[in-house]
């Protein structure tokens, strides 16, 4: 008897272990560990994930296993491996972590119905249940729910009428197209031709096709190529002269591209010897990790290519992670430029079909480079040769839900299983890892110029406070305003950056001081002027825009702070001349939109790009000279210790966008606390300078990349339960912790109330704690009945990204 370990999917930290189920003997040799299989689990039938398969159970009476839901493990061994480090290293429940590593359309969609256990007894059910029922043996639940009758449903069941079943539905669903093919030879394919009476012109011309090319062919290509119908085709293959069936193809979201073939560049000599660490790393097949600290516009992507072009001639695979916001298709056509259909991509452009056939073609071995988001880095590669993190300072690569991991750390996890380099690149690294660079634990490659010796654009801070004083009301400084106008006398291209969609950041009354605010969370409503509404960006309440003050009855109620819209709005009032392509999350959200609008602008059909940080990377336009920073606080006095550090990034990045080819380039900066250093220093693109005086900070006051970190932050709907829960764990923590901790808190999280939920946190920050992990497990553990219960929410977050 063959016996599946088998973790199942049930997040709860009861569940959060194997079970063992048989292997039925007509499945002893299929079933391996890695696939994906439905067992009975209590009264329903859930999915599984197999571990591993043993001889001998450890517990008498065993279930079997259902079903089978994939022929071949979807999970290889590395991955089940990473799943049990993921599963200690973020404290998550190891279904999470196997479920992080698959396309959504893998995910497993249950459905439930309610069935009759006895035909014979029908007469027995409730009227209004009969009814329903309708003579049927089952009903689905979603039919009970909406005609409201799961209370008198319920009551059958407890007479043991009627039962809940769960269906697993596999949500995977394959593409496939028609295709026809002669079922006949060529000789009497020619017999058939002469035997066809002159009025049937079109099936002769079919018939004629498939003596040329006697190949299956797709349907919509073979009515394309012989310019007849279906029908025609329907009478052939009722005369049996032709066959049809379904084939299953790729979904290609880059079917319709053509991706100009290009060539490697010769390197400068700089570049030359970023690459020759890494080349011999790549040899020599042992694992590294280095940081390639270079200014925007170094050169960085061209030594990607060349370490990768290394890797894949020793047949080896490659993984390119890029920051979501910046996987613009210029960055798609460099990489299938080069590598052509060696190439996978995958991001949250494409649909969950697209997303599921780019990783089919992973898993079935067909290419050899996947360039994607954060997720891409559990491609199911088996032998990796190089991975590479571009702009690795980017928050989007830490994941802020269950699991809660950092790409770079499965990153170098996965580079020490397979012996070979990982590549984080950037132009303002995080401290993190350039204190890590400067401690010769990773290996620093430094590349210090632009190529060809462009020099980087010029940056002039403006003091808005100033324009104030001067009478200038405008979001658009003189210099700004002046520069703009010259640039559109000079049909040369500008890029506008504000780091705040919608129209205007609040509503206030000018009266009574009144601001709208969401009545789940405690934060103001964000005007989007489309429709008129009041937004919440965290509960996605919305609401009308009031026409008077809800507290005074003033209809002095007016829009504060500045939008996307609403500078979009002024451009046109004060530049009606100049063509205006806004991106933001809502131009964005329609599939494609993104690629669309950026066509449009490299295709000159814009003077000025306006958008929020999506715009800010990876973009490469020829024509742009002038990059103007609206507002360079928006980021700087959020309760965040990395605040100086993401306005530093967020500036260097955005200028990094000007005179990037021939023509020289121009940046102006807004700002209302225009001497702060984050602001001075990325002016001067000076990182080693903000490095010096940003550590200086962190380490008086005890922050990474002086001291790890934890946030601990609890949420209930009662603010007492809240305050108490959060006030037993510090006092633990302070009992259980070494002296060397600090533990800061509870304190009420900066938006201390979402969705009703009252939110409170503490902050370990810690050097040295061995029990760190089982210490964090071991409350999770104590409070697991009331996070079974859904009343209390607590989420520990081992490497914080977000403090809000």
């Amino acid at each position: 008897m063959k016996i599946a370990s088998i973790i199942v999917d049930v997040p709860a930290m009861q569940t959060d272990k194997t079970y063992d189920y048989i292997i039925p003997a007509k499945w002893s040799d299929v079933i391996v560990p890695g696939m994906r299989v439905v067992v009975p689990f209590g009264p329903r039938k859930v999915q599984g994930f197999v571990m591993s398969l043993s001889d001998e159970a450890e517990v008498e009476r065993l279930k079997e296993i259902h079903s089978i839901l994939d022929l071949t493990p979807v999970l290889n061994n590395e991955l089940l491996h990473i799943s049990s480090w993921l599963t200690e290293k973020t404290l998550c429940f190891t279904i999470s972590a196997l479920q992080a590593m698959l396309p959504s359309a893998m995910r497993a969609k249950y459905e439930k119905e309610i069935r009759l256990l006895d035909t014979t007894r029908q007469a027995e059910l409730d009227s209004a249940v009969q009814k329903a029922m309708n003579n049927r043996s089952s009903v689905s639940w979603e039919e009970v729910e909406k005609n409201d009758l799961l209370h008198l449903f319920q009551k059958d069941i407890k007479k043991g009428l009627l039962e809940v079943v769960y269906n697993v539905k596999n949500r995977t669903n394959k593409k496939t197209v028609k295709q026809v093919e002669s079922t006949r030879t060529t000789r009497e394919l020619e017999k058939e031709l002469q035997a066809l009476p002159a009025t049937a012109s079109k099936q002769k011309e079919v018939l004629r096709y498939f003596l040329q090319n006697n190949n299956p062919v797709l349907l919509k290509d073979l009515l394309q190529e012989t310019n007849t119908t279906e029908n025609t085709i329907k009478a052939l293959i009722k005369k049996e002269l032709l066959s049809e069936k379904l084939v299953e193809v790729y979904r290609d979201p880059f079917a319709d591209k053509e991706f100009q073939k290009t060539q490697p560049l010769a390197l400068t000599y700089e570049q030359q010897k970023a690459i020759a660490p890494i080349l011999t790393s790549i040899e020599e097949q042992y694992h590294k990790v280095f940081l390639m600290y270079g200014v925007t516009g170094s050169g960085k992507t061209e030594v990607y290519l060349q370490s990768i072009d290394a890797v894949l001639r020793q047949g080896k695979e490659a993984i390119v992670l890029v920051p979501e916001i910046s996987l613009t298709p210029q960055m798609v056509n460099r990489f299938k430029g080069r590598f052509g259909s060696e190439v996978a991509v995958f991001h949250s452009g494409l649909g969950a079909g697209e997303k599921y056939d780019e990783w089919r073609k992973i898993h079935r071995k067909e290419v050899r480079v996947v360039v994607g988001a954060r997720s891409a880095i559990f491609a199911p590669f088996e032998n990796l040769g190089i991975i590479i993190i571009d702009e690795e300072h980017e928050s989007s690569y830490k994941q802020e839900d269950n699991p809660r991991y950092h790409a770079r750390d499965v990153a170098i996890f996965r580079g020490q299983l397979h012996k070979c380099p990982v590549v984080l690149g950037s132009a303002t690294p995080t401290l993190e890892s350039f204190a890590r660079a400067s401690k010769q634990v990773y290996e620093l490659i430094t590349l210090k110029e632009r190529v060809n010796n462009r020099p980087l654009p010029t940056v002039e801070i403006i003091d808005m406070r100033e324009e104030l004083r001067n009478g200038n009301r405008s979001m658009f400084s003189t210099a700004l305003f002046e520069k703009l106008t010259e640039r559109l006398q000079r049909k040369e291209q500008s890029v506008l950056f504000l780091n705040r969609r919608g129209h205007s950041s609040f509503v206030m009354c000018r009266d009574c001081g009144y601001v709208a605010n969401c009545p789940n969370c405690d934060i103001s409503l964000t005007y989007h002027r489309t429709n008129h509404l009041l937004k919440c960006h965290y509960c996605a309440y919305e609401t009308q825009m009031p026409t008077t003050c809800h507290e005074c009855g003033s209809e002095h109620i007016r829009f504060f702070g500045t939008g996307t819209q609403k500078v979009e709005e002024e451009l046109a009032k004060i530049l009606p001349q100049a063509r205006v392509i806004r991106m933001d999350v809502d131009t964005t959200s329609r599939k494609g939109a993104h690629e669309k609008l950026l066509k449009e602008f490299g295709d000159g059909k814009a003077d000025i790009l306006l958008g929020t940080q999506m715009i800010a990377k990876g973009l490469d336009f020829p024509n742009v000279t002038l990059v103007g920073v609206l507002t360079a606080d928006t980021m700087l006095h959020l309760p965040d210790f990395r605040s100086s550090e993401k306005t530093f990034q967020l500036l260097t990045q955005v200028s990094g966008r000007a005179g990037r080819h021939e023509l020289l380039g121009e940046v102006i900066i807004q700002s209302y606390t225009p001497e702060h250093y984050s602001i001075q220093l990325a002016s001067h693109h000076d990182y080693d300078g903000f490095y010096e005086n940003e550590m200086r900070i962190r380490k008086a006051h005890s922050y990474p990349p002086f001291y790890y970190l934890a946030l601990i932050t609890v949420s209930h709907p009662e603010v007492t339960k809240t305050v108490d829960v959060s006030d037993k764990i510090a006092t633990y923590l302070r009992k259980s912790l070494t002296n060397q901790s600090i533990i800061l808190g509870p304190v009420t999280s900066p938006i201390a109330r979402i969705n009703n939920r009252y939110r409170y946190q503490c902050m370990i920050k810690y050097k040295n704690e061995p029990n760190l992990y089982m210490i964090l497990k071991g409350i999770v553990d104590r409070y697991q009945k009331e996070i079974a219960q859904n009343s209390l929410t607590l989420s520990i977050d081992l490497n914080p990204h977000i403090m809000m």
